[in-house]
């Protein structure tokens, strides 16, 4: 890939060019070039052709007497421009009907074989390409994605700014937080017995950030969360940090929208329309999911009133909901075993299917358990067709929308870099999500997020009926990033802690510093965060977000460059006031 910027710039005291950036209007020129031997091949008994690579791109170099040269040493190549002969151009290379010739080469650095070919044609274990990560940098896929996230990251900034939000650094270290995800901590040396936490987020400094009046605040933000990891997360992680004052939940989606189209313009050079809303409520139904790919469809129907006065056991329960897959029929009967175990591994009793033969007629499966009519209804609500074929689950409505929702990913989620970028915003999430062993509402968010105005009548009376001003963004089935309308009131501050089950003694506990700050004036205020490393990896096309960090850890948290996390000295144990204890078994 080519790096897009002023020429002139990549001028330095030891090249006149670099590599990527040369056409066949600078024919005729003669320049200096730095870079590694990225491929060397012999023509005759002296001439080689050297492909030159930098952090531009590559170009041809016929060199003469180039017998020790050898891939990946460091040389710097002087030479004329000129255009290839017939017959030759590379239409693969930007540089591809170009090359250097009457070269001269010096020798900067010789390098050993590397353990693997720096190329993107051959795929490498894992692990070699971390423990050698360096030179798996030097890839063409992974320079590309890495300037894809320092475009989108130079986008943001320039939006943010652009819109007045002033971008302030928040500490990391801080105290520890009793809610959240799990935290890292950082041992005090000089107050023996008390640690510090690496922040997960940056919510309660931002909040108070509001109450010092600066208005509006971003930060491209490091957080760290002791989780497991998968390929959307990281121990590690950067977000788009931002909160404001005096607004409403359509401000914030209107800022994070625009720093985020902007990002994916000046990435893809493409402007994408508005972002549209979905409630939270049709999410679940539709999609069983709310963070849902709304890149194909097989969406989830409601069949509950088909099978009202059924005679089926099987479909005898509070929800039923199905999907039809087309071209379904075709799926053997080891698949579709296979999808029902795990329809059961998700904690489905079962999964119900039916074929739809040439006649329109349903067969196999539960075919036989439903009558005519029900199966008249049944191909009109799914739109089953000859060919196709139809799952049902039915269940409590939670579950049904749950294990349809995996599914249907399951059965027709396209890769992540296939059908465009599909961003949608989640919005009227319940307040709460489930009632605890207690018998107390558990909060869907952190106990600083706005009800709906219009649901605080419900808030003792009806709390799983009251709706927060919380909101999600998610792009082709990923969850993008989450935000809120904050509490700035007191009173209703109190209501939700004594919902919760929060005394205000505990309150202070947990959170004295930010109601200390709330009591000397706090404006209405939200904000947002945007999960960049995840944005970055749909912007360049990548299923695990691995791809777009320069370093990060494997699946079992290491890092097999550095071989972190390694066992500290008993010195510095010592001096950090710690003893490590076995193993739990």
């Amino acid at each position: 890939m080519t790096i897009e910027v002023d020429r002139s710039f990549l001028t330095t005291s030891m090249r006149s060019d670099a590599c990527g950036v040369l056409r066949q209007e600078d024919v005729g020129r003669h320049v200096t070039l730095c870079g590694w031997v990225a491929r060397r091949r012999e023509h005759g008994e002296h001439l080689a052709f050297i492909d030159l690579r930098d952090a531009t791109g590559i170009v041809q170099c016929v060199v003469d007497g180039a017998s020790e040269l050898r891939n990946e040493w460091v040389v710097r190549v002087t030479g004329t421009v000129r255009a290839r002969p017939d017959g030759t151009v590379n239409e693969g290379l930007p540089t591809g009907q170009v090359e250097i010739g009457e070269c001269e080469v010096e020798t900067l650095a010789q390098a050993e074989p590397p353990p693997f070919p720096i190329s993107d044609r051959i795929e490498t274990d894992e692990t070699v390409r971390l423990r050698h990560r360096y030179l798996d940098l030097r890839r063409d896929r992974m320079q590309r994605n890495l300037r894809v996230r320092a475009k989108m990251n130079a986008a943001i900034r320039s939006t943010m700014d652009a819109m007045g939000f002033a971008e302030v650094e928040t500490p990391m270290l801080m105290a520890p937080s009793p809610e959240g995800s799990r935290e890292f901590l950082v041992p005090s040396r000089l107050k023996h017995g008390a640690v510090y936490a690496l922040p997960q987020s940056p919510q309660l400094f931002k909040q108070m950030l509001m109450i010092g009046g600066f208005d509006r605040y971003f930060q491209i933000a490091r957080c760290l969360r002791d989780e497991d990891l998968r390929a959307d997360r990281q121990f590690e992680f950067s977000q788009l940090d931002i909160e404001a004052s005096f607004v409403t939940q359509d401000d914030i989606l209107h800022y994070v929208s625009t720093a985020v189209l902007a990002s994916v313009e000046a990435v893809t050079g493409e402007r994408l329309g508005e972002i549209p809303r979905m409630t939270w409520h049709d999410a679940m139904e539709r999609f069983g999911s709310d963070k849902p790919d709304v890149r194909f469809g097989m969406e989830l129907v409601e069949l509950t009133d088909i099978f009202a006065d059924t005679d089926a056991n099987v479909f005898k329960a509070d929800c039923v909901k199905g999907f039809c897959v087309p071209g379904g029929a075709a799926f053997t009967r080891a698949r579709i075993d296979a999808l029902t175990e795990l329809a059961k591994n998700w904690r489905a009793k079962g999964l119900a299917w039916m074929k739809v033969g040439d006649s329109s007629a349903f067969e196999g499966g539960v075919s036989k358990l439903i009558n005519e009519k029900e199966a008249a209804l049944l191909r009109e609500r799914t739109g089953a067709g000859p060919g196709d074929i139809v799952f049902l689950v039915a269940d409590d409505r939670s579950r049904v929308r749950d294990v349809l929702g995996l599914l249907r990913l399951e059965v027709g989620r396209p890769p992540v870099n296939e059908g465009g970028l599909h961003f949608l915003w989640i919005v009227d999430f319940p307040m709460f999500t489930e009632i605890d062993e207690e018998g107390r509402p558990v909060p869907g968010h952190h106990p600083f997020t706005m009800p709906a105005i219009d649901d605080l009548d419900k808030l003792e009376s009806d709390p799983m009926a009251v709706r927060s001003q919380s909101y999600d963004l998610v792009c082709n089935g990923w969850e993008l990033g989450s935000g809120s309308i904050r509490i700035y009131q007191s009173d209703i501050q109190q209501r939700i802690f004594s919902i919760l089950g929060i005394d205000a003694e505990r309150a202070q506990a947990k959170f004295g510093f930010l109601l200390d700050a709330f009591r000397y004036g706090a404006p209405p205020h939200g904000g947002f965060a945007v999960g960049t490393d995840r944005l970055a990896a749909l912007l360049a096309g990548e299923e695990n977000i691995r791809e777009v960090i320069a370093y990060p850890k494997t699946q079992s948290g290491l890092d097999p460059l550095t071989n972190a996390p390694t066992e500290a000295d008993a010195k510095t144990l010592r001096d950090l006031g710690i003893q490590t204890l076995p193993k739990p078994t």
